[in-house]
């Protein structure tokens, strides 16, 4: 076969395969097309089709067909990425910043201790940390990936709740939105690359005044050639970051983060992010499956993956909770708060994804980790349904309006991924 053909018979596969497989299952609530995506590309990936035969799993995932996919996803994530970071609203989690400020450091320090309590005891025996990787950034990232919160698949989510303009669904995102802001920081932190702190301390003090510029040009700027010149400022920023040794990943987020969502028409960011969702990120959940390994045995990562998943789960609902009883919220809104913020998905996936990158963690944690977001991932929506269920049922609980407040109608389930 030549070089088109194979890479035209993976394109099958991904476009192809997941969906036949979703479709058969007809439960999207516990089996997210995304979870089935990542799901075949573990199956595709060397552990399982590379193991079983493997000629052919070399003549298809030859270097040159995963180089040509590794760029589509490199673009598909930066500009998803991007997009997260326009959603976010900081004035919004400033006007209510004792509730948000509360609600959001629970939410992300209590999973993020237990997860590093969790990724401190797996990293006890060999073979879990990267071989560039230190302790305390492999625990760090551990316990980080346990606490994050997807901001972009979140706001699909509760559209698809009906919860996304209500009260409810504001506060969640004023929580969700803080957490993001954490989350790339400790990301960061972990990515430090001493050997060439002076490129990265240049690129952090000058970033404030090139992001300063490129908003008043923004503004200045017709509306239909802004997002035109977001693409050029993306690549732009991205470029800059990796070269001061930064993962461009996190550039791509700040990138997003100064730019205000009001300068853009919020359907067309909409259909953006349901498109790449569509056509290019199936192509990340592949190669993301296709870089899980099973050196250590699919027992102790099923048992790695187990305790990681307690630690994310145990970890967001207890410190929700707390939240809840310190602010006084209604009974029930703590449970549903919390599996909303547990919804990891994407986001959880590029972290893990980066610090693989960098080798602060080795394949097999990798691994155990995406099994994790997994199963988290197909928990999420069933438990948060159940939850808002008992909220409708009791007028006295909380502030959730009727299953219709706030319905938005774009989000298309086949572009989907909750």
């Amino acid at each position: 076969m030549t070089d088109n053909e194979i890479f035209l018979l993976i394109l099958l596969l991904i476009m192809g395969l997941p969906w036949i497989i979703w479709r058969m299952l007809g439960d999207d609530d516990r089996a997210p097309l995304v979870v089935v995506q990542i799901f075949v590309g573990v199956l595709l990936g060397p552990g399982v089709l590379g193991a079983a035969a493997p000629a052919l799993h070399a003549q298809i995932f030859n270097p040159g067909a995963i180089a040509a996919l590794n760029g589509i996803a490199l673009w598909a994530v930066m500009l998803f990425v991007w997009l997260a970071g326009i959603e976010l609203d900081l004035g919004a989690a400033w006007a209510a910043r004792r509730d948000s400020w509360t609600a959001a450091g629970l939410a992300l320090l209590t999973p993020l201790a237990l997860g590093g309590l969790a990724g401190w005891l797996i990293l006890m025996r060999p073979g879990w940390i990267g071989a560039q990787g230190q302790s305390w950034q492999a625990v760090l990232g551990i316990g980080m990936a346990c606490a994050v919160t997807a901001l972009p698949i979140l706001v699909l989510l509760m559209d698809r709740l009906a919860i996304l303009r209500a009260p409810l669904g504001q506060r969640v995102l004023r929580y969700a939105s803080l957490d993001d802001i954490a989350i790339w920081a400790v990301l960061a932190l972990i990515l430090l690359d001493w050997p060439r702190m002076e490129r990265q301390l240049g690129f952090l003090l000058c970033f404030p005044f090139v992001a300063w510029a490129m908003r008043a040009l923004m503004q200045r700027m017709a509306p239909a050639d802004r997002l035109r010149l977001s693409m050029v400022w993306l690549a732009l920023a991205g470029l800059a970051a990796d070269w001061a040794g930064l993962h461009f990943m996190v550039d791509a987020f700040l990138a997003g983060v100064v730019l205000d969502r009001s300068w853009f028409d919020g359907e067309a960011l909409d259909r953006l992010r349901d498109m790449l969702l569509l056509t290019v990120m199936p192509v990340f959940f592949l190669s993301t499956g296709l870089r899980t390994v099973w050196v250590m045995g699919g027992v102790e990562l099923v048992a790695a993956a187990l305790l990681l998943l307690a630690a994310a789960v145990g970890g967001k609902l207890l410190g929700v909770r707390i939240a809840g009883r310190l602010l006084g919220w209604a009974r029930g809104e703590a449970s549903v708060i919390g599996w909303l913020l547990q919804t990891k998905a994407l986001i959880m996936i590029i972290f893990v994804n980066i610090l693989l990158d960098r080798q602060v963690i080795s394949g097999a944690t990798f691994t155990a980790l995406l099994l994790m977001a997994l199963a988290s991932t197909m928990l999420t929506t069933p438990m948060a349904r159940r939850g808002l269920r008992r909220l409708e049922a009791d007028p006295g609980d909380g502030d959730q309006t009727s299953p219709d407040a706030g319905r938005t109608p774009r989000l298309d389930q086949d572009a989907g991924l909750e």
